[in-house]
């Protein structure tokens, strides 16, 4: 099976894969390698995780300009394509329209031996793609909906298409999975084991989604929806801080109604809600996998008094932060 991603002008290849053999790094059952990007294409990288039925793929990539790359697979797959950051877009003589892509948005597509061109727009690139092997996403797939028995059909036929035409919005638990995907350092077959409980949690998000058929993103304007993506991109990057409702609408141009029931509607959940789980997860990883005490992660993460945090946690996890703590046997 191999992957060819090039750029036709310049005449060399960016990327070139022998799957599953082509890897950097070998650690049992998991292959991985990681690709640094320059200059003209972008600063930026591509990590690439395979094991068997499984390649998760996801890179962060700074842009000056658009990029045009051409790919050619000689392999049937079925991805799982996220869409964090920027645009891109795909035309293959396989499938009869054009594929793109903006940020939040996420699909399954079924590629049959693809080639063709690619591109992609935006100062930041941001993206996870999951590739299964058919016969055994196949598994998965629910047997009692007319969409999915189409996409199983297509699949069987070889032909190449999207599971519905429609990309729908990332949601709030997505995110917090491919989070989960990106930040996994733990090794080997315990690696594995938790990379496909993760593959198979975000399978499942993914399919009941679609099979809701309810796009609520389409009541919301776009320069609205614009808007309360940037607060949640704020709030990714300042879990800290303590900022009001007020002052977040007004930083992202909006008001607050406007942005409780935008934020409501795209993520599930309310503003503070989606913070708070932020913050707590952020504090559950740092007390298994840091060397920090109780107040340091209070602290980093704007609690200003531990003991607020303590009972934040608890009705998080229902267990006080020390507890968890002393199960990393720190």
């Amino acid at each position: 099976m191999t992957l060819r991603l090039y750029d036709d002008k310049a005449g060399g290849t960016l990327i070139e894969r022998q799957y599953p053999n082509t890897y950097f790094i070998t650690d049992g059952d998991i292959k991985e390698c990681i690709t640094h990007l320059k200059p003209p294409y972008g600063n930026g990288f591509y990590h690439e995780i395979c094991f068997e039925n499984v390649h998760i793929g996801f890179g962060d990539i700074s842009l000056k300009n658009k990029i045009s790359l051409y790919f050619e697979a000689d392999f049937d797959s079925v991805e799982m394509h996220f869409s964090l950051k920027g645009k891109s877009s795909a035309v293959s003589q396989n499938f009869d329209q054009k594929i793109s892509f903006e940020s939040d948005q996420h699909n399954i597509i079924y590629a049959h031996q693809m080639c063709g061109q690619m591109e992609f727009d935006g100062r930041e690139l941001q993206m996870l793609e999951i590739n299964l092997a058919p016969d055994f996403f196949k598994k998965f797939l629910p047997e009692n909906s007319e969409l999915f028995n189409i996409f199983r059909n297509a699949i069987e036929k070889k032909y190449s298409c999207l599971i519905h035409p429609d990309h729908r919005p990332i949601s709030l638990e997505m995110y917090q999975i491919l989070n989960d995907i990106m930040t996994c350092n733990r090794k080997g077959v315990f690696k594995r084991i938790y990379l496909e409980a993760k593959v198979a949690e975000l399978l499942l998000l993914q399919l009941e989604q679609l099979f809701k058929n309810n796009p609520l993103e389409r009541s919301i304007p776009r320069k609205d929806k614009e808007k309360i993506y940037a607060v949640r991109d704020f709030i990714i990057n300042n879990l800290h801080k303590n900022t009001s409702l007020i002052d977040l609408a007004h930083q992202a141009g909006t008001n607050e109604f406007t942005l409780k029931k935008g934020f409501r509607e795209l993520f599930g959940t309310t503003v503070f809600n989606f913070w708070n789980n932020l913050k707590m997860e952020q504090a559950q990883k740092l007390l298994l996998e840091g060397d920090l005490n109780i107040n340091e992660i209070s602290d980093l993460i704007g609690y200003k008094n531990p003991r607020h945090f303590s009972a934040a946690f608890k009705r998080k996890y229902n267990v006080i932060p020390s507890t968890m703590k002393k199960m990393n046997g720190k």
